[in-house]
């Protein structure tokens, strides 16, 4: 279920998801290094836990990150923004799926305002243990994007 290390960050917003995410993969004896907010501060800016676990991610590629926020856009942007990351804003075990296979997703961002707990389990146990297809069609894509970062 897991690569090397999984990253975790959020905001106010996605504080309480992120430590229950958090007990759930200690739980499973995955390595988690948690980039904060290491405690509810309601002033605080989600850009900066997103950037964090982006740049983490993008150095460290035997890893995941998870991002959580109130709708999740905000953290998916500016993770973004980081190059080698591919970000995914996702609600549903299917998308989980499906990002992982199609485009080698290496954070998941989730929103802390819609998602239950039990669903954002799911969506994480799926999106972890899927792996990339490595089918001829999504390397070639995947190849295109990271011309398009250079």
């Amino acid at each position: 279920m897991k690569k090397d290390v999984i990253y975790l960050g959020a905001d106010h917003a996605g504080f309480r998801l992120k430590e229950q995410i958090k007990k759930y993969l200690l739980a499973q004896k995955s390595m988690v290094i948690d980039l904060g907010n290491l405690k509810l501060d309601k002033n605080d800016d989600y850009p900066d836990f997103g950037y964090k676990v982006a740049k983490a991610v993008a150095k460290d590629k035997n890893s995941n990150g998870i991002l959580i926020c109130g709708s999740s856009f905000g953290v998916c942007i500016v993770a973004n923004k980081v190059r080698g990351i591919r970000a995914v804003s996702i609600d549903n075990v299917k998308d989980a799926k499906l990002s992982r296979e199609h485009n080698d997703a290496n954070v998941l961002c989730l929103s802390g305002w819609n998602l239950k707990f039990d669903l954002a389990k799911k969506i994480i146990v799926v999106w972890l243990k899927t792996k990339f297809s490595n089918a001829p069609r999504h390397k070639r894509r995947l190849a295109k994007i990271r011309k398009y970062e250079s």
